[in-house]
């Protein structure tokens, strides 16, 4: 029997052996799967791992085979790329982390970024238009913040914002007073909020999209899911349409690489690659193989400073020179963070926001005298890591705006790393002396 690729004068292209996701009725964890889902050794000379493909471009079969490839990534023909062509819009390394990446939530799709913020970028680019209106969460990762409201208010592009743990009456009336304004072409949330560790529904999110929207004009609800995912939140089974990554944080784990990626449906995701295609903002090949390699101990390293909070937390908490310890794992029963909580997370995360007895001053000289955990922005990695969220990642926030979400200048972000427990809590104790 004669292919289409046949008759088209395009030769064969070989394809990889199949990944197996079940075995019989058993379906593999996505822990599993990390360890070789997506490549077929016998196309890179049996190695054991993915080589770095270090190539900007590829070569093609035959002239007709060029055509065939570029008509799917210029969008001519649907279904994408079907094969490699240049490293502004694909690559083995990218597609193979990419595939992986899917697996955690269970996704259609996934796409890989330079950057977290990259990833951002281009999927705003995508949906945004001038004149249009952005609905989201707050308080958002404040370099988010100036990208919705300095960069895209360039081009007339306003914004509305609910708190976090907004109800859903909340929402209706955000969303309601955004219609007025103009078309609604995102909602963008970030749970939990960086750095006040607020939860967002996204279950309530969902629904007052839906009520408020039909057909094509319905914004695509898209979520920061850096601090909790994707072990600890799977938003993409609450009603998001794209999960949001700093892969930077916990997917690379290891503080010596930056990228990013978004993982969700295919209708929403589609757009986003044809984006990428033309502005660039791929990861490359390098940064990809080294999240493979990341990938693989996920659920290990999370796993191991998702313990290593609990126990932190639970000796910070009833320290004198401590005003209260914004864990998820203290929530009060009954609240509503703590329902959004039962419904949407399956664990307190090892990054939390703790609030000294008094200002800058005090949270200073916490800081300062740390020796195992470093004084550093950024979250996830294998080592202990804090900073003061209203002089470092939130400084640019006007203060008026960081008193309202809670970004004080006694708050001090923590994330926890693989480190022997009880050595983080003798660190902690002898920094705090010095409050």
């Amino acid at each position: 029997m004669t292919d289409e690729s046949e008759m088209s004068g395009v030769p064969a292209k070989r394809a990889p052996k199949p990944s197996p996701t079940h075995i019989g009725n058993h379906k593999l964890d996505a822990a599993t799967l990390m360890m070789g889902y997506g490549f077929d050794p016998t196309l890179s000379e049996g190695s054991l791992k993915p080589p770095i493909f270090l190539t900007s471009t590829f070569v093609f079969e035959n002239a007709a085979a060029g055509k065939r490839f570029f008509e799917g990534v210029t969008g001519k023909r649907p279904g994408g790329a079907e094969g490699l062509i240049y490293s502004r819009f694909n690559g083995p390394n990218q597609e193979i982390l990419e595939d992986r990446l899917a697996l955690w939530e269970d996704a259609e799709d996934a796409l890989a970024f330079s950057s977290g913020m990259s990833a951002i970028a281009t999927l705003l680019l995508t949906f945004v238009k001038p004149g249009d209106v952005v609905v989201h969460s707050g308080p958002l990762y404040a370099a988010t913040e100036t990208l919705i409201a300095k960069i895209l208010g360039k081009f007339g592009v306003t914004w509305l914002d609910f708190p976090s743990g907004s109800t859903r009456e909340e929402i209706d009336a955000v969303i309601a007073a955004a219609k007025a304004k103009g078309r609604v072409a995102m909602i963008y949330l970030e749970s939990p909020a960086n750095p006040t560790n607020a939860l967002v529904d996204v279950e309530a999110v969902r629904a007052a999209r839906d009520a408020a929207f039909s057909g094509d004009e319905r914004p695509p609800i898209a979520i920061d899911n850096t601090f909790l995912g994707p072990l600890w939140a799977k938003p993409l089974a609450q009603g998001a349409d794209v999960s949001v990554y700093s892969l930077t944080k916990y997917a690379g784990g290891h503080s010596d690489l930056v990228a990013g990626g978004l993982v969700g449906s295919k209708a929403v995701l589609d757009p986003v690659r044809m984006m990428r295609n033309t502005i660039g903002t791929i990861c490359d090949p390098n940064t990809a193989w080294m999240l493979l390699r990341s990938l693989e101990t996920l659920e290990l390293r999370m796993s191991r400073a998702g313990e290593n909070a609990a126990k932190v937390c639970e000796y910070l908490r009833s320290h004198a020179k401590v005003e209260s310890v914004g864990y998820l794992g203290f929530l009060e029963d009954g609240s509503r963070q703590a329902d959004i909580y039962r419904r949407h997370c399956t664990g307190a995360g090892s990054t939390f926001s703790l609030y000294l007895k008094g200002g800058e001053k005090e949270a200073f000289a916490f800081l300062d005298n740390l020796q195992i955990a470093h004084l550093a922005v950024s979250l996830g990695g294998t080592e202990t890591l804090a900073s003061a969220p209203a002089a470092m990642t939130h400084l640019s926030v006007p203060d008026e705006r960081k008193q309202a979400l809670g970004i004080t200048d006694n708050l001090v972000r923590i994330s926890i790393g693989v480190e022997n427990a009880e050595d983080l809590i003798a660190d902690f104790e002898n920094a705090l002396r010095a409050v």
